[in-house]
């Protein structure tokens, strides 16, 4: 059995969209990918398109100078698949194909998306991140907006509209009045009016993605992840006022937003807020995943799908920096019958608890005296997908525990994104965690040859007397404390009661 994700593959991306042209190397485990390299230029292909449906010739020239430096990069950099999409504003240009053959001539073998084919690649790049995801994926781009339906990791129907952030800027400059209509008479016409109802709205494209920023930035949201960051529908109104009246310096620098994405968030929220009316949602979600993630989620094996990302790149994380092989399943299974008797038990808790238990040995190569707040770090700021604000703090919270960090010195954060009762569970957890892996080691067998059981009296720690070396002063004292922890009394058994 592999220790990790075993389909690894290095492939890229080259985007040819209606703002920017992006070039994204991904490398690592297929489920869960890194990114090796990101580059994109706004090339603003859908911006100035001729009177005659022709596509602007400097735009033209910007876009194909941007992907004579990302075919040299590609040369440079071992690839094992690369694929190259055009979006709206080639696929609407009366010119778009004699852009294509030059981009052929350089090496690359671009395809144009249709727009319904967008809408779908969109919803799995969603899925991709956010496997629970049920609501509807919105993909705003400089030349269309496309809408997917999504529930049970199925997409049940797409439709694209010419409605994108450079399309609205122009319509805009001709009658602001008409902009308003224009959105929601599209949305009434295609059928999808009132179909967001109680479910939320997947935001998808950079100017969505720096809405969401914007709002985090208001509400002093205090980690800065955009991915899976929720917020009410309705503050986008709000949300709209505090832009118009927000310097757009501080934005730059405090938001952390382009000054290109700056100059679009006016018919990035307008539209927004016309789709929110339209569709009647109330909660708004961001996705860091799109269109890039879903051609790659799209080419992979149903059965790697099927793998849980969060898992997957901490088992990644593992892997690079663990001191022995990965064994965080035998880990939580070690753990979880302390911890869950007398419960019901929670599928998302011990999600998170299994991540905790895979990131259990991450730490070692800190200093001893910072190991705690290296899990920490790696809980709120790594590169982690499948996962929201809460459960990062929720994880952190484990990990902290779990590597010895004192209650009293919590990082903050966590106390704000998390409650007090999550908080509770996860310090046990994490206490479990510190028991098993000081008992074993960090090694996988002393865990295979014992057993943690709760009686609803008893913490009992059931082993061989062959390893009765194994249960020493350190060990006593950790498993004390868990037991009054869980108020219980901490005992030990033979294996023969646990096996009994």
């Amino acid at each position: 059995m592999t220790k990790f994700d075993s389909s690894r593959r290095r492939t890229a991306i080259v985007d040819i969209g209606s703002n920017s042209v992006r070039l994204v190397i991904y490398d690592g485990p297929a489920r869960a990918p890194n990114t090796l390299f990101n580059e994109k230029v706004l090339a603003g292909l859908g911006k100035n398109m001729g009177a005659d449906g022709t596509l602007d010739p400097a735009a033209w020239a910007r876009t194909i100078g941007a992907l004579k430096r990302f075919v040299a990069i590609l040369h440079d950099i071992a690839v094992d698949d690369v694929q190259t999409v055009a979006t709206a504003a080639v696929r609407d240009a009366l010119n778009g194909r004699e852009l294509l053959d030059e981009i052929r001539a350089l090496g690359l073998d671009p395809r144009i998306l249709s727009g319904s084919e967008e809408a779908r690649t969109a919803a799995l790049g969603v899925i991709a991140g956010m496997p629970d995801a049920d609501g509807i994926v919105g993909d705003l781009g400089g030349g269309s907006l496309e809408l997917a339906r999504v529930q049970n990791g199925e997409i049940t129907d797409v439709v694209s509209f010419p409605l994108g952030v450079l399309r609205l800027s122009a319509l805009r400059e001709k009658d602001p009045k008409s902009v308003e209509h224009l959105i929601r008479q599209a949305i009434t016409d295609a059928g999808w009016a009132g179909r967001g109802k109680d479910l939320p709205l997947y935001l998808v494209g950079g100017s969505w993605r720096s809405l969401a920023k914007a709002h985090m930035y208001f509400n002093q949201y205090p980690l800065p992840i955009v991915h899976a960051y929720s917020f009410s529908a309705e503050s986008v109104p709000w949300l709209q006022v505090r832009l118009a009246t927000m310097d757009r310096q501080v934005m730059r620098q405090v938001a952390n937003v382009s000054s290109a994405r700056l100059r679009m968030l006016g018919e990035a929220s307008e539209l927004l807020a016309q789709l929110v009316r339209a569709l009647g949602t109330s909660q708004l979600i961001a996705s860091a995943f799109g269109l890039r993630e879903g051609l790659l989620y799209a080419s992979l094996d149903p059965k790697i799908q099927a793998i849980d990302p969060l898992i997957a790149l901490c088992r990644e994380e593992a892997f690079r920096q663990g001191r022995y092989p990965e064994h965080g399943a035998v880990l939580d299974r070690w753990i979880a019958p302390a911890l869950e008797y007398g419960q019901t038990p929670d599928p998302a808790l011990a999600r998170l608890r299994l991540a905790a238990c895979t990131l259990a040995d991450v730490s070692w190569r800190a200093h001893p005296d910072f190991r705690p707040e290296r899990g920490v770090e790696i809980a709120l700021h790594g590169n982690l997908v499948g996962i929201d604000g809460e459960g990062r703090a929720v994880l952190a919270a484990i990990l902290y525990a779990g590597l010895g960090g004192h209650p009293k010195r919590l990082d903050p954060i966590i106390t704000e994104l998390a409650s007090v009762t999550e908080i509770d569970v996860a310090r046990r957890a994490g206490m479990a965690i510190r028991l098993a892996q000081r008992w074993s080691a960090g090694t996988a067998a002393p865990l295979a040859r014992s057993r943690l059981m709760n009686n609803g009296r008893e913490l009992i720690l059931c082993f061989d007397p062959a390893d009765q070396a194994l249960y020493g002063e350190t060990v006593i004292k950790l498993h004390e404390a868990l037991a009054a922890e869980l108020c219980l009394v901490a005992a030990t058994a033979p294996m023969d009661a646990a096996r009994a």
